[in-house]
């Protein structure tokens, strides 16, 4: 371990913030079905942290650059070891919170079947079923030396069953249960609400009848996660060919890395299911296989949500996103904006100004020109839609699409085409830079001037997750921004980066710098300065030991950190000044603000950019100062609200571990709080609210948490 008692390390981090989103789960308060959503997030999280992460450690030790992490000292394989041992921890943890949730949905008429309570009514009619409408679309193999493994789909369900031929001989048999051609729930005759089994189990319950002439020995079902970690930039300048297409080539090779992680439910001998997973590759040990007792994929969730939405108090209230008090309906937003600096909430308030701000940029006559960075859109894009109309219009249209989004990528280079198409100009990234800034800039002509109007995000440009995600968007016609905004998009369009800004805070170059400037900064003011920070993660080594060294300067300290964080709060004499709180609740916290020093000297920005140092020197992010001091008092308003929550709040111990804040007078869940502001706000000013939620009993705040 490394000499400094402050640093946690990154992937155990990661872990511990996914162990909150399973306590989600196993949080009585929250509706039934949400719990068992938070179980399938929590699962989808395990599944992306063994394919990326895990994947890339294991890479580390086979090519030998096992190198220590540079916080905790830990190697590669050391890292593995540790991931391994959590993740056996809280594999029953999650076994139960299935089982618990299960139990109680079968109290409300939807009951998960297992497969030893089925009575023979019920056997005779799945045979029936499996016999007349699944075996035919079945393909069973065996693996022998005459049929060589097949190749195993990453997250692909497959039920493995041990034969014993007439000879006496064991083998074993396979079939695939992951197909589009059928669903993936069966549904069980019931006089009273539903009960079902999943297609899996329905073939691993009548898998004999697949093997004929073969007695079957042992059965289960089994999963194999693959390695994701794609060197995508050597794929990038190793060949001369466009990046499209190199892209479309790593998406193929992805699928058919190596496996990381084999999971199984009942098959009983583990002797059979480590040489199995000899056969397909498993060669990061056979710690890495997980026997487990709830579903393998939870994509059946669908199925049973539709049977269950009328069902009352399974849900959480239905909360819409609402109209914003700060933009006038059926007015310029261009000549709005000109007037004041606009800022929107997400989800709180409706993303559809964004979306129409770019509908009349595409209409304007005296806008020029369009160009926005585009990292994640939604599969039924309306701001695509927008930019070709822009482009078909006759505006220069220009859309930087990141390629390397992580599993976005086939989405992006599906776009990139389209938009390109469309007579859209299209790049990409930079070499060894991801481009995760949220910037758009319309440029206008009005009166032989050049007027810019900017708007910078700390959320992707998607519809869908505006509904899903906290985050914040502003909309300026300041003139140093877009002076600034331009710069850095003249930059991306000859593949280099912004070397100084006045505004903006532009990575890799001129946003790390700054933090650590202001920090300093705090730092000579001692017990009178202050530093908060809402991020998703904070992972840069750099800056933790420039927060450090604020706490030892008896700097207030206040972090509002979702996920990973490297750094641990609270301990004596080192970081006894930083708090550091996480909220994990029904939407994810995404916003990234930035604060330094209080009163006169305040500096308030939103930013694309976490304190990891993938972002902070390994991407093109942009940092935007907010000037207005009605939006400044909005941000830091919402901000200290949001550090009194007392339902989804976990307040970080010096031991590294979470434990929820004790619930003090009145349950506060900030963010019920602020959708009921959200709504409050649009009666004010006489917009209707749209499809008013069930009324939602929360605490009583001052104006301090204003939307």
């Amino acid at each position: 371990m490394s000499n400094f008692s402050y640093f946690d390390n990154r992937e155990l981090s990661w872990l511990k913030f996914n162990q909150r989103v399973l306590e989600e789960a196993e949080d009585s308060r929250v509706p039934l079905f949400e719990r068992l959503r938070f179980v399938s997030i929590f699962a989808s999280n395990l599944d992306e942290f063994f394919m990326v992460r895990v994947g890339s450690l294991y890479d580390q030790t086979l090519l030998k650059k096992d190198k220590p992490d540079n916080k905790t000292n830990l190697t590669s394989a050391q890292q593995l070891s540790l991931i391994c041992e959590k993740v056996t921890e809280l594999t029953p943890r999650f076994d139960e919170a299935y089982r618990r949730i299960s139990e109680e949905l079968a109290g409300q008429g939807a009951e998960h079947v297992r497969l030893e309570t089925l009575g023979q009514n019920d056997r005779d009619f799945l045979l029936r079923y499996f016999l007349s409408d699944i075996k035919p679309l079945l393909f069973p193999t065996i693996i022998d030396k005459k049929h060589p493994i097949p190749f195993f789909a990453n997250k692909a369900v497959y039920v493995l069953v041990k034969l014993c031929g007439k000879k006496g001989n064991e083998i074993q048999g396979l079939i695939p249960a992951s197909s589009d051609v059928f669903g993936r729930v069966v549904f069980l005759p019931s006089e009273k609400g539903f009960r079902f089994i999943l297609i899996e189990e329905l073939i691993l319950l009548f898998a004999e009848h697949a093997f004929e002439g073969y007695a079957v020995a042992d059965k289960g079902i089994v999963r194999i996660t693959r390695n994701a970690d794609i060197d995508v930039n050597e794929a990038l300048f190793d060949y001369d060919v466009d990046f499209r297409d190199v892209m479309e080539e790593v998406v193929r090779k992805r699928r058919k890395l190596c496996p990381v992680r084999i999971e199984y439910t009942a098959y009983s001998n583990s002797h059979d299911i480590a040489a199995f997973a000899e056969k397909v590759g498993l060669s990061i040990g056979n710690e890495f296989i997980f026997k487990v007792n709830h579903p393998l994929d939870f994509g059946f969730m669908g199925e049973i949500e539709d049977r269950l939405s009328g069902k009352p108090g399974l849900f959480f209230d239905r909360l819409v996103p609402q109209p914003s008090p700060s933009v006038i309906r059926g007015k310029s937003l261009l000549k709005q904006i000109e007037q004041k600096d606009i800022m929107l909430m997400y989800p709180y308030e409706s993303f559809t100004p964004f979306i129409d701000l770019l509908d009349e940029a595409a209409r304007a006559e005296d806008v020029v020109s369009i160009k926005i960075t585009l990292y994640r859109v939604a599969r039924d894009s309306k701001i695509v839609d927008a930019l070709i109309r822009a482009a078909e219009n006759g505006k220069d249209v220009l859309a930087l699409v990141e390629l390397r989004a992580r599993f976005d990528e086939e989405n992006n280079i599906g776009w990139s085409k389209r938009l390109e198409d469309a007579g859209v100009k299209v790049i990409y990234g930079l070499e060894n830079l991801k481009v995760h800034s949220k910037l758009l800039l319309i440029t206008r002509k009005v009166n032989n001037s050049i007027l810019y109007t900017t708007q910078i995000g700390t959320g992707n440009y998607n519809e869908r997750t505006s509904r899903l995600y906290t985050d914040i968007t502003l909309m300026t016609a300041d003139q140093d921004i877009g002076t600034d905004a331009s710069l850095v998009f003249a930059a991306l369009s000859i593949g280099s980066t912004v070397e100084s800004s006045s505004s903006l805070w532009v990575a890799p170059n001129c946003l790390k710098p700054r933090v650590v400037e202001l920090i300093d900064r705090e730092i000579t003011y001692g017990k009178d300065g202050y530093v908060g920070l809402k991020l998703n993660s904070l992972t840069d080594k750099d800056i933790i030991e420039k927060l450090v060294q604020a706490s030892k300067a008896g700097v207030k300290v206040e972090l509002l950190i979702r996920g990973i964080s490297c750094l641990v709060s609270g301990i004596e004499g080192e970081t006894e000044n930083i708090t550091l709180v996480s909220i994990v609740g029904r939407f994810l916290e995404h916003s990234r603000i930035y604060i330094f020093g209080k009163g006169e000297r305040e500096k308030l920005f939103i930013s694309s950019a976490d304190f990891m140092t993938r972002n902070t020197e390994r991407r093109v992010e942009v940092a935007a100062p907010i000037k207005s001091k009605e939006l400044r008092d909005r941000l830091i308003g919402y901000f200290n609200t949001t550090l009194t929550d007392n339902v989804k709040l976990r307040v970080q111990q010096s031991d590294g571990t979470y434990i929820r804040r004790e619930t003090e007078g009145e349950p506060l869940d900030t963010q019920v709080y602020f959708y009921r502001k959200a709504y409050d706000a649009a009666e004010a000013v006489k917009i209707a609210p749209v499809k008013k939620p069930v009324t939602v009993k929360i605490r009583k705040i001052t104006n301090k948490g204003k939307l």
